[in-house]
């Protein structure tokens, strides 16, 4: 992706969480430690995803930072079951220049729905809830309508939790601090002040993967009903206090020294999100407010659990059912990668100025949190947690190669075009030279590699591909598990 409009400011300010009293080491010592580690990582990046045949030197993080417009980014890392260093970049609030330290809170977005779907997996042990029975049996403000789709194959709690309900909406895109907030049932039922459809079921529940933050949102309904707590209460006893994510918090909008020490969202202009930061409501589904550190203690209390250890937060059966993958990939409100010492589990998250990436390894206690305040940042998260993987040796994780095929200009002329998802944003494909490019709706934009019979990757991240009718006419694109429209 180009380099932003609007960079980073050129002077790096640098936060570090570390063991003190270490005595001086030569080099080759330094190397095997915490502190080598974390020097290593924050001069090693590559991107995670390369082109076969182009090179690529490594950068610093201070460089990246200024290449891609991301002002600040923030870093835990979990080695041996223990978070062994955390380091925070750049600039939380490019209006006032406030430094980023490993304690400003940043929005975990979308990594909110793991952290919440383990209350709800709580309430499976006690038996308040069951993962296949309807959701409809304990809903008790609002009910799921019925429809086609619904009759004979009603929405269960494992559906929402993997993504399988057939429900409606696959992100929130916030509400304007200072502006009217919906309540719950409103963004259920798409109304006003809601700024998103309602939610509905549009496929046969249990049939096909279907990202839903709509179905998040029927989750947290679920949650409330049965314990008769607001959510953010639910959440602070049954997963924040145990967990000790003591500076994370489900408040939406911020309040007091939380909202002033809270880091500011970017466009990928560089330019601050209006009001500093979107408030979202739609609190299981994206609105955590945390550090990395934080997210990594959430990421080591799940692998306490899947050891099976005494007290953990959720027990060995059910934090192995939760990282068994289904469709997709999607275990229980967690995506899952990999098997055997490489299995891990892992979630991205991307607010409105925001995003992150989480990953744990099942079996060895390893893993890290990246957290950026930036919609330019996902790039750089990924560049990290590549270096993480390098520095500590991750099994498995290994960056994704594209190798491009020779298509004629006249091919990606017939690849642009303006598409849309149902009910939902536009993108933008375009050729510029002798590169397709697709511009995302917040300004984001990714080169497109064709890689043979209409596919495409992207340096960027990501991968999809162009659909035909019986004429040979582009009629659609598919990024990711989104398919989007053509509509000219």
């Amino acid at each position: 992706m180009p380099p932003s409009g609007r960079k980073a400011g050129s002077v790096l300010v640098v936060a570090l969480i570390l063991v003190a009293g270490c005595a001086p080491m030569r080099q080759g010592e330094l190397a095997g430690t915490a502190t080598g580690r974390a020097d290593r990582v924050e001069r090693d990046l590559l991107p995670a995803v390369r082109v076969a045949g182009r090179h690529y030197p490594p950068a610093t993080i201070a460089e990246r930072l200024h290449e891609y417009g991301v002002p600040a980014v923030s870093i835990a890392v979990i080695d041996g079951g223990a978070v062994v260093w955390a380091r925070a970049y750049g600039t939380a609030d490019m209006a006032s220049g406030r430094a980023a330290t490993p304690t400003t809170l940043f929005q975990a977005a979308s990594m909110s729905k793991p952290v919440a779907s383990t209350a709800a997996l709580q309430l499976v042990q006690e038996g308040i809830l069951a993962l296949d029975a309807p959701v409809s049996e304990t809903l008790r403000s609002w009910q799921i309508p019925k429809n086609a789709f619904t009759a004979g194959h009603p929405v269960t709690l494992r559906h929402l939790l993997t993504h399988t309900s057939g429900l409606t909406v696959s992100g929130f895109p916030g509400y304007r601090a200072g502006g009217s907030i919906p309540t719950l049932a409103q963004i259920l039922d798409g109304a006003p002040p809601a700024n998103t459809p309602p939610v509905r079921v549009d496929a046969i529940p249990g049939s096909q993967l279907k990202y839903s933050g709509g179905g998040m949102m029927v989750m947290q309904l679920v949650l409330t009903d049965v314990t008769g707590k607001d959510f953010p209460t639910l959440m602070r006893e049954r997963v924040l206090g145990p967990v000790g994510m003591h500076s994370s918090t489900w408040e939406q909008p911020l309040s007091g020294n939380r909202a002033r020490d809270a880091a500011a969202g970017h466009q990928t202009t560089g330019a601050p999100v209006e009001g500093r930061y979107h408030v979202y409501p739609e609190l299981a589904a994206a609105g955590l407010w945390t550090t990395p550190t934080d997210l990594a203690h959430w990421v080591q209390a799940m692998q306490r659990s899947l050891e099976g250890e005494a007290g953990a937060l959720l027990s060995r059966e059910t934090a192995r059912t939760m990282v068994t993958a289904g469709l997709g990939g999607w275990g229980l409100g967690i995506q899952v990668m990999g098997r055997g010492d490489s299995l891990a589990f892992t979630h991205s998250g991307g607010n409105a100025g925001f995003r992150g990436l989480l990953v744990g390894f099942a079996e060895s206690g390893r893993g890290a949190v990246v957290i950026t305040n930036s919609d330019a940042g996902s790039r750089l998260v990924n560049e990290i947690m590549q270096a993480v993987a390098r520095a500590y040796d991750w099994p498995g994780f290994r960056p994704t190669i594209i190798v491009p095929v020779d298509v004629t200009s006249e091919t990606l002329r017939a690849y642009a075009g303006i598409y849309e998802l149902a009910g939902g944003p536009r993108v933008r494909v375009a050729v510029e030279g002798s590169a397709l490019w697709l511009t995302l709706p917040w300004g984001e934009r990714r080169e497109l590699i064709p890689t043979g019979d209409d596919g495409f990757g992207s340096p960027e991240g990501g991968s999809g591909r162009f659909f035909r009718d019986r004429l040979g006419q582009i009629t659609a694109l598919l990024l990711g598990d989104d398919q989007l429209q053509r509509v000219r």
